[in-house]
């Protein structure tokens, strides 16, 4: 397939959507022979790796994104970091900032930004945990193992911010939002940290 297959149209709606360069949006479109669908999968593809590229970049500047929810029963302080000022006053960045703490609101049991930063003997006593469970369920013990590895990786990501399904749109993660930022922007994006405060808990 060639770039005369898909239009402009193609190209620009393609950009809309993903906030990729136009020459990204053609390569993802020819290599997807046209589909929208592959070639924004291969733009995330692609973002997550060059977001990978940034991530030893240091993000010293961003903004502090407080939210207060029903009535005051619930606040929320995340704080979002980028490399430069111009983009941390961008209204993208700002929105995201914005969705990470409505995320974190309605997620009460967020205690992580990244699986990395749960304890070691925390990750080791869940999977002796959930290995043990498994065995005593009758499983053979290879087959136990990789559900125990399953059954950690659910319960991390209900516990970890960056590896949740974002509230809005359950088929990205919160990961994927700052990486597609990243991408966008060329720059590394961090969820430095965040607080979250809740009336009588």
């Amino acid at each position: 397939m060639t770039v005369a297959d898909f239009s402009a149209a193609d190209i620009k709606r393609l950009r809309d959507e993903t906030g990729a360069g136009i020459m990204e949006c053609k390569r993802a479109l020819t290599e997807a022979e046209g589909s929208s669908d592959r070639a924004k999968r291969l733009l995330e593809q692609w973002g997550v790796a060059s977001a990978a590229k940034r991530a030893g970049r240091e993000a010293a500047q961003g903004i502090v994104e407080p939210y207060v929810h029903l009535n005051g029963q619930i606040g929320v302080l995340v704080e979002l970091d980028s490399e430069t000022d111009f983009v941390s006053r961008m209204p993208e960045f700002r929105e995201l900032a914005h969705e990470i703490a409505l995320q974190v609101a309605a997620m009460p049991g967020t205690m992580y930004v990244s699986v990395d930063e749960i304890p070691a003997d925390e990750v080791e006593t869940r999977k002796r945990e959930f290995l043990e469970a498994a065995v005593k369920e009758g499983k053979p013990e290879k087959i136990a193992g990789n559900i125990a590895e399953g059954r950690f990786k659910k319960w991390a990501q209900e516990i970890t911010l960056l590896e949740q399904p974002y509230i809005r749109d359950d088929s990205r993660t919160i990961k994927q939002l700052v990486h597609e930022l990243a991408a966008k922007t060329r720059e590394n994006i961090v969820v430095k940290r965040f607080a979250r405060f809740q009336v009588g808990m």
